[in-house]
């Protein structure tokens, strides 16, 4: 258990509700009980309002939940193991794990790509691109966040057809992109965004595994650059080839 930061600017109770989390993640076990509120307060060092606002953060994510005169338990909550390889498809990679899998546009432009954007897509600086921004589920779950960039001159229809079909392999063949694969892949965890907190219906001091990954079509034109935010209680990524740049 590390000790508290104080006066750094992020409040007690998340730090507390952070380390709890990080110990849901590294292996306490499910339907396991806290310990008391008492006794979580004097290992912190913090006082018990500071523990129950961490709590009460944790149950709105959904991964503790009280139990009256019993006391606070880890939800029974298997994390989805997405596997991140040559194929790597949302609907695909969860079809063994979910009965429902969906993906939901949020909204779409055109605009002047960045020049990281540019770069990942082989375009000159500045060429039109079309950005969107999707949520995907799992039995009606959010399980990521996505940002994705296309060429506008080639894929000027990606975000009606992902409006109508909720999934970019389904909007690529379409466009007559039958097959693509990942080029590489980076991972990354981190903090959870205002944004992400609200998408993923996550609570303050949320962690999010950001991936960042550069899609190929057969003869080795970048298809699209995409960076996914997915909430880390619920998805284990899996690296199961050499795609991966980083992990951190």
């Amino acid at each position: 258990m590390k000790a508290l930061q104080r006066r750094t600017g992020i409040a007690l109770w998340r730090q507390v509700a952070d380390q709890i989390r990080q110990s849901v993640l590294t292996g306490l076990a499910a339907n396991e009980r806290l310990p008391a509120e008492a006794e979580l307060a004097s290992r912190f060092g913090v006082n018990r309002h500071t523990v129950r606002s961490a709590i009460a953060a944790l149950e709105k994510e959904g991964i503790l939940r009280a139990e009256q005169g019993r006391g606070t338990f880890l939800n029974d909550r298997k994390r989805l193991r997405y596997p991140i390889g040559q194929r790597t498809r949302f609907s695909s990679g969860l079809q063994d794990q979910a009965r429902t899998r969906s993906g939901r546009l949020l909204s779409s432009e055109t605009l002047p790509a960045p020049p990281h954007i540019a770069k990942a897509l082989s375009l000159p600086s500045g060429a039109p691109v079309i950005k969107l921004s999707t949520l995907s589920t799992a039995d009606a779950v959010p399980i990521s966040a996505a940002t994705s960039w296309f060429d506008a001159s080639r894929f000027g229809e990606i975000a009606s057809l992902y409006a109508k079909t909720g999934s970019i392999t389904a909007s690529l063949v379409r466009l007559g992109v039958e097959d693509y694969t990942r080029k590489s892949t980076g991972v990354e965890a981190r903090h959870a965004s205002n944004e992400d907190l609200d998408l993923l219906a996550l609570s303050p001091g949320a962690i999010v595994l950001l991936t960042r990954g550069i899609d190929i079509d057969p003869a080795g034109r970048p298809v699209l650059y995409g960076e996914s935010r997915f909430a880390a209680d619920r998805v284990e990524l899996v690296i199961e080839n050499q795609a991966a740049e980083t992990l951190a």
